[in-house]
């Protein structure tokens, strides 16, 4: 299942179009809801604005609309907010939209990028409850600024003229492009220092540049960057293969170099926010709030968050889901635990927990050896496979037991519930434990 399903709301539609007419909107439209996003097309701003009184849309998006429709819609949606994405004539403006572009893109890349835009939308909203939560503890949860040091860009493949020029109008976007000629040294420049995307050149040979993204996708530092596949000229490609494979983007040879800029400074960003709140809990470990050994929620500081967390659905309607993870116990396991090396495992283990939510989930240690994820904005179907993603990765990766003695590695019991109408807090924790192993 693709995470754009993971935010679906059921029947009801999820993305407001405001478009005079079909004749940009109306493919989109087809294919956004061939792939589960449901929308329904408004033909004027007021259509649309009346619209959202009696339904809960997850993102907007306009075509050619009027300059003032982005800041209506978003005016109108509160508390919930509102991400809106514009589709425009080159040279014309859409003031307050969060991603403007030209052309119509394809329905997979466009529901990747609504995606993106909702969640960090949601991140947002959750930030907020996080904060509160704290204040409620005594502790001042504050988030870094994001726009503190320029926004770091890799740039890995062969130059060419195309590629200098996209590399110079990230420069002009304020973005510090550094350039990566072979998946080599791409790979030794993101292990050396940070970075918020990554683009990609395609070249004659597209196998570079999916190495590197497979590699990425395999890293739980790496994953969570934003990557953008620049075609050097149009190919017999999948775009849905492409999407599925990791890559946030894909730009066509067609696309002007500032816009293809634009985009990947819009992603670029969302992810240096994503890393702003991930900071901000990770400067809370002090506070006396999280756990030490793994810097993620305690158990009381996360039955106080979900007690508050639980209130966002009914404001804003959005569902809400909880998953419990429970360490396996196979033999490799209890003896690593009767030697203390399952205790030594366990900071390195929280550390993959954590990096692996999104910046909007939260992640939090309830016993020794389980884990707890309150995920906004996600069914419990949905949430249960990212549990599951979250125990193959960590699945993968060989602990120290100690002299003489093989590694080890940790298998988890995942067990998910979505909260129900009426549900309190502890309840929905106790179905999702109560569900673990269960298949």
């Amino acid at each position: 299942m693709r995470e754009t399903e993971i935010l679906s709301l059921g029947p009801d539609p999820r993305v407001l179009v405001v478009a005079a007419d079909d004749d940009l909107a109306g493919p989109l439209c087809a294919g956004l809801d061939a792939l589960g996003w449901r929308t329904l097309t408004a033909r004027t701003l007021d259509g649309g604005a009346a619209a959202m009184e009696d339904l809960a849309f997850e993102a907007a998006l306009i075509a050619d609309a009027a300059p003032e429709a982005a800041a209506v819609l978003k005016a109108r949606a509160l508390p919930r907010i509102l991400p809106v994405l514009a589709l425009s004539k080159p040279g014309r403006d859409a003031p307050g939209a969060d991603l403007v572009m030209t052309g119509p893109p394809h329905p997979a890349q466009l529901a990747l990028r609504l995606e993106q835009l909702v969640r960090g939308a949601v991140a947002e909203e959750e930030f907020a409850l996080r904060q509160a939560t704290f204040a409620a503890g005594g502790a001042t949860l504050e988030a870094p600024d994001p726009s503190e040091k320029p926004l770091r860009v890799l740039a890995a493949g062969v130059a060419d003229r195309r590629f200098l020029a996209l590399s110079n109008a990230l420069s002009a976007g304020g973005a510090e492009a550094v350039a990566a000629p072979t998946p080599y040294t791409a790979f030794d420049y993101l292990h050396e220092s940070a970075f918020d995307a990554a683009v990609l050149w395609g070249g004659e040979d597209h196998a570079p540049a999916l190495s590197i993204a497979a590699g990425m996708k395999r890293n739980t530092r790496l994953f969570h960057i934003p990557l953008v596949l620049y075609l050097r000229h149009v190919a017999d490609l999948n775009l849905s293969e492409l999407y599925n494979r990791g890559f946030a983007d894909v730009a066509s040879p067609d696309t002007p170099e500032d816009e293809t800029a634009a985009r990947i400074l819009a992603l670029a960003r969302d992810y240096r926010r994503q890393k702003s709140i991930r900071k901000a809990l990770e400067a809370a470990r002090g506070s006396g709030l999280m756990d030490a050994d793994t810097g993620l929620f305690t158990r009381e500081l996360f039955a106080a968050h979900l007690a508050r967390v639980a209130e966002a659905p009914r404001e804003r309607g959005r569902p809400l889901s909880v998953c419990v993870l429970r360490v396996v116990y196979g033999r490799e396991v209890a003896l690593a635990r009767e030697g203390g090396w399952l205790d030594r495992a366990m900071p390195q283990i929280g550390a993959m927990v954590s990096r692996l939510v999104r910046a909007e989930d939260t992640a939090a240690r309830l016993a020794p050896e389980v884990f707890a994820l309150a995920l906004p904005a996600t069914r419990g179907a949905a949430a249960r496979l990212t549990a599951e993603r979250i125990a193959a990765v960590i699945g993968c990766t060989a602990f120290d037991a100690g002299p003489e003695r093989p590694p080890f590695v940790v298998e988890f019991e995942v067990g998910s519930a979505e909260l129900q109408p009426g549900e309190s807090p502890a309840s929905l924790l106790e179905r999702a434990s109560a569900a673990v192993g269960a298949a």
